[in-house]
């Protein structure tokens, strides 16, 4: 597939965008990558994905992919002669969609709290986002990724989020090491892979983006 066209849609911080740019580098596939003005989007993006508008998309030989686990999936099935991210196994295969859903169901909205809100709302946040973690390390046990030996689905799904640890950590005032000391030491592991360290911004960078949206918000 040497002459494929691969287009990504994305806006930098976003840990649903660092899955796919992940997902690329682990298949080696070159790609053009557009960010995205989500408060001016591209026409573009409007018209790849009309339904929900948002990134990240993946564009295929000009045909729009949307969702980034949706993504995901089609770049280890379209290019699944290396770096497999799915076992072949249906059972495991199933087991890695669960948790991939679980993860988009749970932390995404749990951690937004965390730096939206204040008080009893934040607080609970914090709670329910260390619990998250906590079942996510009873799930990867002592093994080195969620699949085993081998980097792939619900690593992907996940690590994205290491990114806003810090700013997490900071307007949460507590520390994620200390409350999940396994989900932290997964996450340095991933960041020793090209794909990960590439693809996630410096965690400072994303806590001075994060101040500047609780100031529009009012928060701060």
């Amino acid at each position: 597939m040497a002459n494929d066209e691969v287009i990504l849609l994305d806006f930098w911080p976003s840990m649903f965008g660092m899955r796919l740019r992940i997902a690329l580098a682990e298949k080696e596939i070159k790609y053009e990558y557009k960010e995205e003005d989500l408060r001016n989007k591209s026409p573009l993006l409007l018209q790849m994905n009309p339904i929900h508008k948002k990134i990240p998309v993946l564009i295929h030989n000009g045909k729009p992919i949307c969702e980034s686990l949706i993504g995901v999936e089609y770049i280890d099935e379209v290019w699944k002669d290396k770096a497999p991210l799915l076992s072949s196994d249906p059972y495991e295969r199933a087991q890695a969609r669960f948790w991939a859903d679980y993860i988009d169901k749970k932390i995404y909205e749990t951690a937004r709290k965390i730096y939206t809100t204040k008080g009893e709302e934040q607080e609970a946040g914090k709670k329910d986002f260390i619990e998250i973690l906590k079942v996510l390390e009873g799930v990867l046990g002592d093994k080195p990724y969620f699949g085993g030996d081998s980097f792939g689905f619900v690593d992907i799904a996940l690590i994205g989020f290491y990114s806003w640890f810090y700013a997490y950590e900071t307007y949460g005032n507590f520390s994620i090491e200390a409350e999940c000391p396994k989900s932290v030491a997964w996450a340095k592991r991933c960041m020793q892979r090209d794909s990960v360290a590439k693809a996630l911004p410096d965690q400072h960078k994303v806590y001075e983006f994060v101040k500047v949206l609780r100031q529009k918000i009012g928060i701060e």
